[in-house]
Protein backbone atom coordinates (compact mmCIF):
# COMPACT_ATOMS: atom_id res chain seq x y z
CA UNK A 1 0.00 0.00 0.00
CA UNK A 2 1.20 2.97 -1.12
CA UNK A 3 1.63 6.33 1.35
CA UNK A 4 -1.50 7.94 -0.60
CA UNK A 5 -3.53 4.72 -0.63
CA UNK A 6 -3.13 5.11 3.55
CA UNK A 7 -3.62 8.13 3.24
CA UNK A 8 -6.70 7.81 1.54
CA UNK A 9 -8.13 4.97 4.31
CA UNK A 10 -7.18 7.14 7.11
CA UNK A 11 -9.59 10.35 5.42
CA UNK A 12 -12.79 7.30 5.46
CA UNK A 13 -11.84 5.83 8.51
CA UNK A 14 -12.01 9.90 9.63
CA UNK A 15 -14.99 10.31 8.38
CA UNK A 16 -16.62 7.32 10.07
CA UNK A 17 -14.97 7.90 13.61
CA UNK A 18 -16.89 11.35 13.07
CA UNK A 19 -20.16 10.17 12.61
CA UNK A 20 -19.67 7.35 15.16
CA UNK A 21 -19.04 10.70 17.82
CA UNK A 22 -22.42 12.30 16.62
CA UNK A 23 -24.17 9.38 17.37
CA UNK A 24 -22.26 8.84 20.39
CA UNK A 25 -23.24 12.03 21.59
CA UNK A 26 -26.94 11.49 20.03
CA UNK A 27 -27.22 8.26 22.61
CA UNK A 28 -26.14 10.18 24.94
CA UNK A 29 -29.09 12.80 24.56
CA UNK A 30 -31.47 10.13 24.45
CA UNK A 31 -29.59 8.81 28.14
CA UNK A 32 -30.60 11.66 29.43
CA UNK A 33 -34.19 11.03 29.03
CA UNK A 34 -33.89 7.46 29.92
CA UNK A 35 -32.69 9.16 33.43
CA UNK A 36 -35.63 11.37 33.43
CA UNK A 37 -38.24 8.50 32.78
CA UNK A 38 -36.65 6.20 35.36
CA UNK A 39 -36.57 9.08 38.51
CA UNK A 40 -40.20 9.85 37.02
CA UNK A 41 -41.42 5.94 37.68
CA UNK A 42 -38.72 4.98 40.66
CA UNK A 43 -37.28 2.11 38.12
CA UNK A 44 -33.92 0.77 39.32
CA UNK A 45 -30.05 2.55 37.20
CA UNK A 46 -28.74 -1.20 36.16
CA UNK A 47 -31.50 -3.80 34.31
CA UNK A 48 -29.24 -6.44 33.51
CA UNK A 49 -31.69 -8.27 31.74
CA UNK A 50 -32.12 -5.11 29.23
CA UNK A 51 -27.85 -5.37 28.68
CA UNK A 52 -28.53 -9.34 28.15
CA UNK A 53 -30.79 -8.39 25.38
CA UNK A 54 -28.73 -6.12 23.69
CA UNK A 55 -25.15 -7.86 23.72
CA UNK A 56 -27.32 -10.60 22.23
CA UNK A 57 -28.95 -8.14 19.67
CA UNK A 58 -25.17 -6.92 18.73
CA UNK A 59 -23.91 -10.14 18.41
CA UNK A 60 -26.33 -10.94 15.65
CA UNK A 61 -25.54 -8.56 13.90
CA UNK A 62 -21.58 -8.91 12.70
CA UNK A 63 -19.54 -12.19 11.69
CA UNK A 64 -18.49 -14.09 13.93
CA UNK A 65 -14.94 -13.08 14.12
CA UNK A 66 -15.79 -9.46 14.75
CA UNK A 67 -18.40 -10.40 17.76
CA UNK A 68 -16.07 -10.08 20.62
CA UNK A 69 -14.91 -6.38 19.33
CA UNK A 70 -19.02 -5.73 19.12
CA UNK A 71 -19.47 -6.74 22.10
CA UNK A 72 -16.72 -4.43 24.07
CA UNK A 73 -17.71 -1.92 21.86
CA UNK A 74 -21.07 -1.80 23.04
CA UNK A 75 -20.20 -2.67 27.12
CA UNK A 76 -17.95 0.57 26.59
CA UNK A 77 -20.93 2.09 25.00
CA UNK A 78 -23.30 1.21 27.83
CA UNK A 79 -21.05 2.01 30.79
CA UNK A 80 -20.71 5.59 29.60
CA UNK A 81 -24.85 5.90 28.91
CA UNK A 82 -25.04 4.32 32.85
CA UNK A 83 -22.45 6.85 33.77
CA UNK A 84 -24.28 9.52 32.42
CA UNK A 85 -27.60 8.28 33.97
CA UNK A 86 -26.13 8.47 37.09
CA UNK A 87 -25.23 11.69 37.53
CA UNK A 88 -28.55 12.58 35.73
CA UNK A 89 -30.09 10.82 38.98
CA UNK A 90 -27.85 11.93 41.55
CA UNK A 91 -25.77 14.72 40.79
CA UNK A 92 -22.20 15.74 41.98
CA UNK A 93 -23.70 14.00 45.58
CA UNK A 94 -22.36 10.76 43.95
CA UNK A 95 -18.48 11.69 44.21
CA UNK A 96 -16.79 9.74 45.79
CA UNK A 97 -15.42 11.96 49.13
CA UNK A 98 -12.22 10.13 51.26
CA UNK A 99 -12.19 11.44 54.48
CA UNK A 100 -9.31 13.84 55.88
CA UNK A 101 -6.09 13.76 56.26
CA UNK A 102 -4.54 13.70 59.52
CA UNK A 103 -1.22 14.87 60.05
CA UNK A 104 1.93 12.20 59.96
CA UNK A 105 2.98 11.19 63.53
CA UNK A 106 6.73 11.97 63.49
CA UNK A 107 7.43 12.16 67.39
CA UNK A 108 8.65 8.46 68.28
CA UNK A 109 5.57 6.50 66.67
CA UNK A 110 4.29 3.16 68.21
CA UNK A 111 4.57 0.81 65.11
CA UNK A 112 3.60 -3.39 65.44
CA UNK A 113 4.76 -5.59 63.22
CA UNK A 114 4.01 -9.38 62.96
CA UNK A 115 6.79 -11.51 64.26
CA UNK A 116 10.03 -11.76 66.27
CA UNK A 117 12.90 -9.38 65.90
CA UNK A 118 15.09 -10.27 62.89
CA UNK A 119 11.57 -10.53 60.61
CA UNK A 120 11.89 -8.71 57.69
CA UNK A 121 8.65 -6.77 58.68
CA UNK A 122 11.16 -5.09 61.56
CA UNK A 123 13.24 -4.76 58.87
CA UNK A 124 10.27 -2.99 56.97
CA UNK A 125 9.68 -0.83 60.12
CA UNK A 126 13.44 0.27 60.15
CA UNK A 127 13.36 1.27 56.63
CA UNK A 128 10.10 3.31 57.35
CA UNK A 129 10.71 5.00 60.77
CA UNK A 130 14.15 6.54 62.14
CA UNK A 131 13.38 6.44 65.40
CA UNK A 132 10.22 4.13 66.26
CA UNK A 133 8.70 1.83 69.36
CA UNK A 134 8.72 -1.29 67.67
CA UNK A 135 6.17 -3.91 68.70
CA UNK A 136 6.20 -7.32 67.80
CA UNK A 137 3.11 -9.14 67.55
CA UNK A 138 2.03 -13.09 66.43
CA UNK A 139 -0.37 -12.69 63.85
CA UNK A 140 -1.45 -10.48 61.40
CA UNK A 141 -4.63 -10.04 62.63
CA UNK A 142 -2.93 -8.78 65.89
CA UNK A 143 -1.12 -6.46 64.21
CA UNK A 144 -4.26 -4.81 62.68
CA UNK A 145 -6.87 -5.22 65.84
CA UNK A 146 -3.83 -3.30 67.41
CA UNK A 147 -3.91 -0.08 64.82
CA UNK A 148 -7.90 -0.20 65.09
CA UNK A 149 -8.19 -0.29 68.69
CA UNK A 150 -5.66 2.78 68.69
CA UNK A 151 -2.88 0.83 70.74
CA UNK A 152 -0.61 1.20 68.14
CA UNK A 153 -0.17 4.43 65.84
CA UNK A 154 0.78 2.09 62.49
CA UNK A 155 1.09 -1.23 61.45
CA UNK A 156 3.56 -2.90 59.11
CA UNK A 157 2.85 -5.83 56.64
CA UNK A 158 3.46 -7.70 53.74
CA UNK A 159 1.15 -7.53 51.01
CA UNK A 160 2.82 -8.92 48.08
CA UNK A 161 6.27 -10.36 47.03
CA UNK A 162 8.03 -10.21 43.43
CA UNK A 163 8.17 -13.77 42.89
CA UNK A 164 5.03 -15.36 44.94
CA UNK A 165 2.51 -12.75 44.20
CA UNK A 166 -0.25 -11.17 46.78
CA UNK A 167 -0.19 -12.17 50.33
CA UNK A 168 -4.34 -12.65 49.83
CA UNK A 169 -4.55 -12.88 53.97
CA UNK A 170 -3.63 -9.13 54.48
CA UNK A 171 -5.66 -8.10 51.71
CA UNK A 172 -9.06 -9.88 53.77
CA UNK A 173 -7.63 -8.23 56.59
CA UNK A 174 -7.40 -4.88 55.36
CA UNK A 175 -11.00 -4.87 54.24
CA UNK A 176 -12.04 -6.23 57.26
CA UNK A 177 -10.89 -4.01 59.53
CA UNK A 178 -11.03 -0.83 57.57
CA UNK A 179 -7.29 0.01 58.44
CA UNK A 180 -5.97 2.72 55.52
CA UNK A 181 -2.52 2.63 53.81
CA UNK A 182 -0.73 5.57 54.29
CA UNK A 183 2.89 4.11 53.01
CA UNK A 184 5.19 1.77 51.45
CA UNK A 185 8.30 0.29 51.51
CA UNK A 186 9.80 -2.62 49.69
CA UNK A 187 12.44 -4.62 51.27
CA UNK A 188 15.55 -6.98 49.19
CA UNK A 189 14.71 -10.50 50.62
CA UNK A 190 18.14 -11.73 51.02
CA UNK A 191 17.40 -15.04 52.62
CA UNK A 192 20.67 -16.92 54.16
CA UNK A 193 20.70 -20.37 55.61
CA UNK A 194 21.69 -19.91 59.32
CA UNK A 195 22.48 -22.90 61.82
CA UNK A 196 23.96 -23.10 65.32
CA UNK A 197 27.74 -22.43 65.15
CA UNK A 198 29.48 -25.79 64.15
CA UNK A 199 26.94 -27.51 61.81
CA UNK A 200 28.01 -27.88 58.55
CA UNK A 201 25.58 -27.97 55.11
CA UNK A 202 26.08 -31.74 55.13
CA UNK A 203 24.56 -32.18 58.25
CA UNK A 204 21.24 -30.58 57.48
CA UNK A 205 18.10 -32.84 57.80
CA UNK A 206 15.29 -30.31 59.00
CA UNK A 207 14.80 -27.06 57.59
CA UNK A 208 12.38 -24.23 59.23
CA UNK A 209 11.15 -20.88 57.74
CA UNK A 210 7.83 -19.66 56.69
CA UNK A 211 6.31 -21.16 53.57
CA UNK A 212 6.73 -18.30 51.36
CA UNK A 213 10.63 -18.46 52.57
CA UNK A 214 10.31 -22.02 51.42
CA UNK A 215 8.51 -20.77 47.67
CA UNK A 216 11.34 -18.53 47.28
CA UNK A 217 14.58 -20.47 47.90
CA UNK A 218 12.97 -23.45 45.76
CA UNK A 219 15.69 -23.67 43.49
CA UNK A 220 18.50 -23.80 46.19
CA UNK A 221 16.63 -26.26 48.41
CA UNK A 222 15.56 -28.59 44.96
CA UNK A 223 17.19 -31.85 45.12
CA UNK A 224 18.26 -31.33 49.06
CA UNK A 225 16.57 -34.79 50.96
CA UNK A 226 15.49 -32.20 53.70
CA UNK A 227 12.26 -31.78 56.09
CA UNK A 228 10.65 -28.52 55.53
CA UNK A 229 9.08 -27.27 58.81
CA UNK A 230 6.80 -24.37 58.28
CA UNK A 231 6.70 -21.33 61.26
CA UNK A 232 4.75 -18.01 61.53
CA UNK A 233 7.72 -16.20 60.04
CA UNK A 234 11.16 -16.23 59.28
CA UNK A 235 12.56 -14.65 62.50
CA UNK A 236 10.42 -17.21 64.64
CA UNK A 237 12.29 -19.94 62.65
CA UNK A 238 15.69 -18.87 63.72
CA UNK A 239 14.57 -18.81 67.35
CA UNK A 240 13.39 -22.20 67.11
CA UNK A 241 16.73 -23.35 65.37
CA UNK A 242 18.79 -21.52 68.15
CA UNK A 243 17.46 -23.13 70.92
CA UNK A 244 18.35 -26.64 69.28
CA UNK A 245 21.97 -28.12 69.54
CA UNK A 246 24.37 -28.19 66.48
CA UNK A 247 23.95 -31.42 64.18
CA UNK A 248 21.01 -31.30 62.03
CA UNK A 249 18.77 -28.29 62.15
CA UNK A 250 19.15 -24.90 60.05
CA UNK A 251 16.25 -22.22 59.56
CA UNK A 252 15.82 -19.69 56.24
CA UNK A 253 16.07 -16.20 57.21
CA UNK A 254 17.78 -12.76 56.74
CA UNK A 255 21.40 -12.17 58.35
CA UNK A 256 20.01 -9.81 60.50
CA UNK A 257 17.85 -12.88 62.19
CA UNK A 258 20.95 -15.30 62.37
CA UNK A 259 22.88 -12.16 64.05
CA UNK A 260 20.34 -11.90 66.69
CA UNK A 261 20.19 -15.31 67.72
CA UNK A 262 23.65 -16.24 67.21
CA UNK A 263 23.46 -18.39 64.67
CA UNK A 264 25.96 -19.17 61.78
CA UNK A 265 25.22 -18.50 58.57
CA UNK A 266 26.39 -21.52 56.35
CA UNK A 267 24.59 -20.64 52.81
CA UNK A 268 23.96 -17.05 51.40
CA UNK A 269 22.01 -15.18 48.78
CA UNK A 270 19.89 -18.48 48.11
CA UNK A 271 17.05 -17.02 47.04
CA UNK A 272 16.26 -18.42 43.73
CA UNK A 273 15.29 -14.77 41.90
CA UNK A 274 18.38 -12.14 42.99
CA UNK A 275 15.95 -9.58 42.38
CA UNK A 276 13.77 -11.26 45.18
CA UNK A 277 12.01 -8.53 47.33
CA UNK A 278 8.11 -7.81 49.67
CA UNK A 279 6.20 -4.56 49.59
CA UNK A 280 5.21 -3.59 52.71
CA UNK A 281 2.27 -1.20 53.49
CA UNK A 282 1.87 1.11 56.19
CA UNK A 283 -1.25 1.17 57.51
CA UNK A 284 -3.36 3.51 60.07
CA UNK A 285 -6.68 4.30 61.23
CA UNK A 286 -6.92 7.21 59.41
CA UNK A 287 -5.77 8.55 56.19
CA UNK A 288 -2.67 10.47 55.92
CA UNK A 289 -1.52 12.27 52.51
CA UNK A 290 -0.82 15.21 51.05
CA UNK A 291 0.19 16.81 47.46
CA UNK A 292 3.23 14.40 47.11
CA UNK A 293 1.39 11.15 47.47
CA UNK A 294 1.02 9.90 43.99
CA UNK A 295 -0.54 6.09 43.85
CA UNK A 296 -4.51 5.66 45.37
CA UNK A 297 -5.73 1.81 46.35
CA UNK A 298 -9.14 0.66 45.78
CA UNK A 299 -11.23 -2.21 46.74
CA UNK A 300 -14.50 -3.01 44.31
CA UNK A 301 -16.43 -5.66 43.79
CA UNK A 302 -18.49 -6.23 40.44
CA UNK A 303 -21.41 -8.07 39.32
CA UNK A 304 -21.44 -12.02 38.86
CA UNK A 305 -21.60 -11.72 34.98
CA UNK A 306 -19.66 -12.01 31.91
CA UNK A 307 -17.73 -8.40 30.81
CA UNK A 308 -18.23 -7.10 34.91
CA UNK A 309 -14.95 -6.42 35.18
CA UNK A 310 -14.13 -4.79 31.97
CA UNK A 311 -17.18 -2.60 32.42
CA UNK A 312 -15.07 -1.30 35.68
CA UNK A 313 -11.75 -1.21 34.15
CA UNK A 314 -13.00 0.95 30.94
CA UNK A 315 -13.54 4.33 33.13
CA UNK A 316 -9.85 3.53 34.20
CA UNK A 317 -8.96 3.59 30.13
CA UNK A 318 -11.06 6.46 29.20
CA UNK A 319 -9.59 8.95 31.76
CA UNK A 320 -5.88 7.58 31.28
CA UNK A 321 -5.20 6.11 34.67
CA UNK A 322 -2.73 4.15 35.22
CA UNK A 323 -3.56 0.72 37.13
CA UNK A 324 -0.15 -0.94 38.67
CA UNK A 325 -2.13 -3.69 40.27
CA UNK A 326 -5.26 -5.80 40.20
CA UNK A 327 -5.28 -8.63 43.01
CA UNK A 328 -8.85 -11.03 43.01
CA UNK A 329 -9.92 -12.46 46.43
CA UNK A 330 -13.28 -14.14 47.01
CA UNK A 331 -15.74 -12.43 49.31
CA UNK A 332 -17.22 -15.63 50.52
CA UNK A 333 -20.44 -15.73 48.46
CA UNK A 334 -20.17 -18.82 46.02
CA UNK A 335 -18.84 -17.20 42.56
CA UNK A 336 -18.58 -13.56 43.63
CA UNK A 337 -15.35 -11.85 44.06
CA UNK A 338 -13.57 -8.44 45.34
CA UNK A 339 -10.96 -6.78 43.78
CA UNK A 340 -8.16 -4.73 44.62
CA UNK A 341 -6.71 -2.07 42.76
CA UNK A 342 -3.26 0.00 42.86
CA UNK A 343 -3.58 3.13 40.58
CA UNK A 344 -1.35 5.94 39.96
CA UNK A 345 -2.81 9.40 40.98
CA UNK A 346 -3.68 11.69 43.05
CA UNK A 347 -7.07 11.01 44.69
CA UNK A 348 -8.21 15.22 44.38
CA UNK A 349 -7.42 14.62 40.47
CA UNK A 350 -10.54 15.22 38.43
CA UNK A 351 -9.65 12.50 35.92
CA UNK A 352 -9.49 10.22 39.16
CA UNK A 353 -13.09 11.48 40.61
CA UNK A 354 -14.60 11.36 37.02
CA UNK A 355 -13.21 7.77 36.63
CA UNK A 356 -14.41 6.33 40.43
CA UNK A 357 -17.73 8.57 39.38
CA UNK A 358 -18.09 6.20 36.22
CA UNK A 359 -16.73 3.21 38.23
CA UNK A 360 -19.82 3.27 40.63
CA UNK A 361 -22.24 3.30 38.03
CA UNK A 362 -21.36 -0.43 37.19
CA UNK A 363 -19.94 -2.08 40.24
CA UNK A 364 -21.56 -3.48 43.37
CA UNK A 365 -18.99 -1.70 45.78
CA UNK A 366 -16.47 0.43 45.59
CA UNK A 367 -13.75 1.90 48.45
CA UNK A 368 -10.58 3.80 48.50
CA UNK A 369 -8.34 1.99 50.72
CA UNK A 370 -5.55 4.73 50.89
CA UNK A 371 -3.24 8.26 48.75
CA UNK A 372 0.21 7.42 49.94
CA UNK A 373 3.38 8.09 48.09
CA UNK A 374 4.79 5.19 46.08
CA UNK A 375 7.80 5.66 47.41
CA UNK A 376 7.68 6.52 51.42
CA UNK A 377 10.34 8.46 52.38
CA UNK A 378 11.70 7.52 56.18
CA UNK A 379 9.52 9.17 58.90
Amino acid sequence: MSTEELKGVREKISAIDEKMIALLHERQQLADDVARIKRQNNIALVDPRREAEIIDAVSAMVPAEERADAIIFQRMVMGLSKARQRLRLYGAAEEYHFPASRQPITETPKVAFQGVRGAWAEIASMQLFASAELTNLEAWEDVFRAVSDGDVDYGVLPIENSQTGGIGEVYDLLRRYGCYIVGQTWVNINHCLMAPAGTKLSDVREVFSHPEGFKQCRKFLRGKAWDLTGCRNTAVAAETVAKKAAGRFAAIGSERAAELNGLSVIARDIVSDPSNRTRFILVAAQPEYDDACDTVSVIFRTAHRAGALCDVLFPLLAEGVNMTRLESRPTGEKGKYCFFCDLEGHISESRIQEAFRQIDACCDYLEILGCYPQDTAQR
